[in-house]
């Protein structure tokens, strides 16, 4: 699928959602709380098996690549599947380029 241009205020996650709603894909969940003591959320959910998250900051020492955030990701990620979940996991240059949707 073509990637789309991204528009003024509009987060990869929505621009996936976006892409997402222009494909035979159905429709996923925005901001899907799956684990509710913990308030924890997947940018993307098709609820109780598949979830998508966005890693910002990748290149740039960004929140999920520093030590505090990545540990606190593999917290979230490792819960999710012990709780059945599937993860993919892209960057926002994937969703930019439309390989996210590959």
């Amino acid at each position: 699928m073509p990637a789309i241009n991204k528009a003024p205020g509009l987060t990869p996650a929505k621009l996936l959602f976006e892409q997402i709603t222009q494909s035979d894909i159905e429709l996923p969940v925005l901001e899907h709380q799956f684990h509710p003591p913990r308030r924890w959320r997947f940018d993307l959910a098709w609820p109780d098996t598949l979830a998508v998250e966005i890693e910002g900051g990748v290149f740039t020492n960004g929140r999920h690549t520093r030590g505090a955030g990545f540990l606190k990701d593999m917290e979230k990620y490792n819960q999710a599947a012990i709780d059945g979940w599937a993860v993919l996991r892209f960057t926002p240059q994937m969703v930019l380029d439309g390989s996210a949707l590959e």
